[in-house]
């Protein structure tokens, strides 16, 4: 049955906030099991849909998941078939892309769906089919399937060059190439936490993996990796959620387990604007209640840029800043389509092209019933309903569900007013 959150606007955020796993670093991280017979454990895994599905992908394959606590898993994938990939899930999961660099790695022949994921503009997966292309695999489409055969790879040293920054083409070269015994060069490569975090594991498993700069890697695989034991870092993504939260409703909370490394760029923007902040030592934002507030631009870029994912809510913040903001999006064309609700809500919002518009601010936000158009898009509207006057309702939180952990209770423990409720043909 669908749910949707009901929020009464107008009340500040106070109190502490732990911030849980990141969701884009488990997906390889589960991913990168499949390269190994041996047990793999993984730590701080957030309890949300989407890491829950791939868990049931790599279970129908024949993964052996063993829960060891609330937040831990054991997994071993000695006795796998690729022959029984559940299409279903696969084609409503955009992380689960990452099953097709290991598999194909293993098996030397895989059959996958194309995988689906948020409606954010146009994801195909040319970049990861161009990239193994290169490394001499054979690829073809039939339908909605492609089927890749890599008998017959290149032998030597291989050079894959990305036709763009891709994080998950990235993660599946990474993946593929490290149980090759052999050297492989990839270069436009992107950086972002979730790389950083595969890296890491790759190492612990055998993979030796260097940095060669300007956005390369050198890859020297095994054909034996070990199994692993990694606990995943906080997810960058959630803290900048709850930070801006914060501010947008004047309130005083401290972010616990905030991923700052991950934030330098976005923390220093928000600084700029007048937001203020302390970070502490043990990796906790302090946020308190900010006035005056001006964003020029926000712009988001590859890593070290800010993050497409933290866009939509920095552009919630921006109708309660002063003047006009640009914003602007070059990576997803439907990255952009929130600003409608906010529209809708009361700002004052102008689009230049699917990539970039005008926040004229500040502007009263007011209560509105809207959907929750993807996953980042409904964190960005729940935090304008906590800001809006009256009782908003967003619709589809499904979608928000697929990555934040509960939310909603989260933000109850703030002093927020908002509640999930069942929708009924009633009403």
């Amino acid at each position: 049955m669908d749910e949707k959150f009901i929020i009464q606007g107008g009340r500040p955020l106070k109190g502490e906030v732990k911030i849980r796993g990141a969701k884009n670093a488990a997906f390889p991280i589960i991913a990168a099991s499949l390269l190994t017979k041996e047990d793999c454990f993984i730590d701080n895994i957030p309890l949300i849909e989407d890491v829950f599905k791939m868990l049931e992908i790599m279970e129908n394959i024949g993964a052996k998941v063993t829960w060891l606590g609330e937040r831990k898993i054991k997994l071993n994938c000695k006795d796998i078939d690729p022959l029984k990939l559940p299409f279903n899930i696969i084609s409503r999961l955009r992380g689960s892309v990452l099953i097709l660099g290991p598999l194909l790695a293993r098996f030397k022949e895989i059959k996958i769906v194309s995988p689906g994921g948020c409606v954010i503009g146009s994801r195909p997966i040319d970049t990861h089919l161009d990239a193994l292309s290169q490394s001499g695999v054979k690829i073809e489409q039939r339908g909605r399937f492609f089927y890749f055969n890599a008998k017959k790879e290149k032998e030597g040293k291989t050079e894959i060059v990305l036709s763009e920054f891709s994080v998950t083409a990235t993660e599946n070269i990474l993946l593929f190439s490290s149980l090759k015994d052999k050297e492989t060069i990839l270069k436009i490569a992107d950086e972002d936490y979730q790389v950083q975090e595969l890296i890491n594991v790759l190492i612990k498993m055998g993979a030796q993996l260097k940095s060669l700069g300007c956005h390369s890697f050198r890859i020297k695989g095994k054909r034996n990796l070990k199994g692993f034991s990694h606990k995943i870092i906080p997810d960058p993504i959630e803290a900048g959620t709850f930070i801006v939260a914060s501010l947008i409703t004047k309130g005083k909370v401290l972010v616990k387990n905030a991923g700052t490394p991950f934030l330098t760029l976005f923390l220093r923007k928000l600084e700029k604007s007048g937001a203020v902040l302390k970070v502490l030592k043990d990796d906790s934002v302090k946020v308190f209640p900010s006035s005056n507030l001006k964003i020029e631009k926000i712009q988001s870029s590859i890593y070290p840029g800010i993050h497409s994912d933290l866009q939509p809510v920095l552009g919630v913040l921006a109708t309660q800043c002063k003047g006009p903001t640009l914003i602007h999006d070059p990576l997803y064309e439907g990255r952009l389509k929130y600003l409608e609700g906010l529209n809708k809500m009361g700002a004052d919002i102008v689009f230049c092209d699917p990539h970039r518009a005008i926040v004229n601010g500040p502007s009263q936000l007011y209560r509105t019933e809207i959907p929750s158009l993807d996953l980042r898009a409904g964190a960005a509207l729940v935090i304008a309903g906590l800001a809006a006057k009256g009782k908003s309702i967003l619709n589809n939180i499904y979608q928000i569900d697929r990555g934040y952990e509960k939310i909603e209770e989260r933000l109850l423990l703030l002093g927020a007013e908002i509640k999930r409720q069942k929708e009924t043909n009633n009403e």
